[in-house]
């Protein structure tokens, strides 16, 4: 970052957010502030909407192409979220562009690097675990993710059961839509999910198929 230039990424979880400012704000008096009281000047701003549907994070390309364009360095005000998530962690390592944070200063490529390496080995951890619960689940006679074995009680009570299973999915839908945000597919979603004990309404494994369904039916 020897010529002092920054490309700002900022994030939103919301179109409401954008536009409306809440959340930006505090993102650029973060980013302000680092620059302040030096020949440091921030030439451009991107700001992504995240969403629990996509995870291409198409502004933060932009913004790694014009941070290489320029010879800048790519700031964002707050690591902590961006560093579990691996999409961009492994982005921001393959441009090759400087990094900073605003409120985390001394994470430079090395910690990135690091940061990456803890994100996947949780990953792999995380599928290593969900693998054996399987095994074990499908050992035990657990029906994974079927409904059709529901006892006559239980297909008695089906129009309770929907209001229930519609509210235990409005309950999980905000996390799924994180985890989508950060980059997870669904299957390392229900993964994620079932490494941590969160079970299905009906105390099964989460499916890719059921993570989706959630999605949907919440319109997260």
């Amino acid at each position: 970052m020897a010529n002092g230039k920054f490309i700002s990424y900022l994030r939103v979880s919301t179109e409401g957010q954008r536009e409306s400012g809440l959340g930006l704000e505090a993102q650029r008096e973060a980013v302000a502030r680092h620059l302040k009281g030096g020949e440091l000047t921030l030439v451009a701003e991107y700001v992504e909407t995240e969403s629990g549907k996509r995870s291409d994070r198409p502004e933060l390309a932009k913004a790694l192409a014009e941070a290489k364009k320029q010879k800048a360095t790519l700031i964002v005000a707050k690591l902590d979220r961006l560093s579990r998530s691996v999409a961009f962690l492994s982005r921001l390592m393959e441009s090759g562009v400087d990094f900073v944070a605003a409120d985390n200063p001394h994470a430079n490529k090395l910690m990135v690097h690091m940061l990456a390496a803890f994100a996947e080995h949780e990953r792999d951890q995380i599928s290593g675990r969900t693998k054996a619960a399987l095994a074990a689940a499908k050992a035990r006679g657990v029906a994974l993710g079927n409904r059709t074995n529901l006892h006559d009680a239980q297909r008695k009570g089906a129009n309770t059961n929907l209001k229930a299973a519609a509210s235990h999915a409005v309950g999980i839908a905000p996390e799924m839509a994180r985890l989508r945000g950060e980059g997870q597919s669904l299957a390392m979603i229900a993964n994620t999910l079932n490494a941590r004990g969160i079970s299905t309404r009906y105390g099964a494994l989460w499916t890719a198929v059921q993570v989706s369904r959630v999605l949907k039916r919440t319109g997260e």
